[in-house]
């Protein structure tokens, strides 16, 4: 997508907001929840039958079955028809996608998986609105079922609503999520370009040292902490069949604090720094980087905590946000390339080795600053580099 200043596009994003919840709000929301569970779990034992009998489970016989046993069983009546309506489409969705990766092949490991059963204990409530479930009167928020709640309104709607999200996290803290569409807001215009390659002794390198991001190891800077209460877990766990302990249950509340704070602080990094690269860039060549390889290495626990791609994907959205233009890069050789000439090694550069040499122009710089660099060449973003780059390197693709 290539945006002036003046275009304006519409899109859709979430915008999220705490909820303050009272007791008796927060009965009926359970409440709610224990019906939608309830659905959800019939719909996978019949979507299981069927599946053993050789028969169909479509939408179609999902919301014929959510009539019928809303017409047998009046508990379920109490309750609004929305979020148990969307729960069926939801779960319609998921069993098709398990059902196209089963027939396409896919490994064990990259296949969805079939819908399974929801247990009280274990899953955390979620109820989703259309339009016609909800409203937003005198600052609060309506329901369909007569539940009303007190939003934290930390910022402003820029549109109305057309769904919500209501759930509990695992801290206990309900919050509500709008969907909401949105127009571009171009910012000035810079003229200026960056290239973006991803690592992980330093999350991001580009060509200009003054947007590097390094690693903020936010997650080894908890690990004592979190040890700490993990072993607290593991001392006061339960026997098998036995109820939560409340130390137990204490503990597991310290655990799950830990790790949404971790989760904040690399969320707040990456938004931060993608905020600054896109006010001062027009155009972003990002690397295409997948860092899945990563888990099964020696450098798992560090490329985790780097969060490479939550970065990536908050870097991409807030240039379509802001109008910018983004190239993904293909990330094959982005390390044996070089920018000056566009030769290229004959082997692989070992992870050890941080400097790059060219052996036919004799260049010498960083390795990552010379993938970022590499990055310019293939997205035709740098002219000087692109006419001496070669012509078999897999070419940028736009994602903005």
């Amino acid at each position: 997508m290539t945006a002036s200043q003046g275009t304006e596009e519409t899109g859709h994003a979430r915008f999220t907001y705490r909820l303050r919840v009272s007791s008796t709000a927060l009965a009926r929301l359970l409440g709610e929840w224990d019906r939608c569970r309830w659905i959800w779990n019939e719909c996978t034992a019949r979507s299981k039958k069927a599946r053993a009998e050789n028969e169909k489970c479509g939408p179609a016989r999902l919301d014929k079955m959510l009539t019928e046993t809303r017409t047998m069983n009046a508990w379920l009546r109490d309750g609004s028809s929305v979020p148990q309506q969307q729960l069926v489409r939801d779960f319609g969705k998921s069993r098709a996608k398990a059902l196209r990766d089963v027939k396409a092949r896919l490994p064990m490991r990259q296949r969805a998986g079939m819908p399974k059963f929801k247990k009280k204990s274990h899953a955390d409530p979620t109820l989703n609105y259309t339009r016609r479930g909800f409203r937003i009167k005198d600052g609060r928020l309506h329901v369909a079922g007569g539940i009303s709640l007190r939003v934290v309104w930390s910022r402003e709607l820029p549109a109305d609503p057309s769904s919500v999200r209501i759930y509990r996290d695992s801290l206990g803290h309900w919050y509500a999520s709008f969907v909401v569409s949105t127009e571009v807001r171009p910012l000035p215009e810079t003229g200026a370009v960056i290239g973006i390659d991803w690592g992980v002794k330093e999350t991001a390198t580009t060509t200009g040292d003054a947007h590097d991001l390094p690693h903020q190891e936010h997650g080894r800077k908890a690990a004592a902490g979190l040890a700490h209460y993990q072993r607290m877990m593991a001392r006061r766990k339960p026997a098998k069949g036995k109820p939560d302990s409340r130390g137990y249950r204490a503990a597991k509340k310290l655990t799950a604090k830990l790790h949404k704070k971790v989760s904040r602080q690399r969320q707040d990094t990456g938004r931060k720094w993608a905020k600054a690269v896109v006010r001062d860039h027009d155009v972003l060549a990002v690397e295409d980087f997948r860092p899945k390889f990563l888990a099964k290495s020696t450098m798992a626990r560090k490329a985790a905590d780097a969060a490479i791609t939550a970065t990536k994907t908050v870097l991409i959205a807030m240039a379509r946000k802001h109008g910018r233009i983004v190239h993904l890069v293909h990330p094959a050789h982005t390390t044996m390339d070089c920018a000056q000439c566009g030769a290229r090694t004959k082997h692989a550069l070992p992870l050890s080795e941080r400097t790059y040499t060219c052996t036919a122009c004799g260049t010498v710089s960083p390795r990552d600053k010379n993938s970022a660099r590499v990055m310019l060449v293939r997205a035709g973003l740098n002219p000087a580099g692109a006419d001496r780059g070669r012509p078999d390197s897999p070419p940028g693709r736009q994602a903005a």
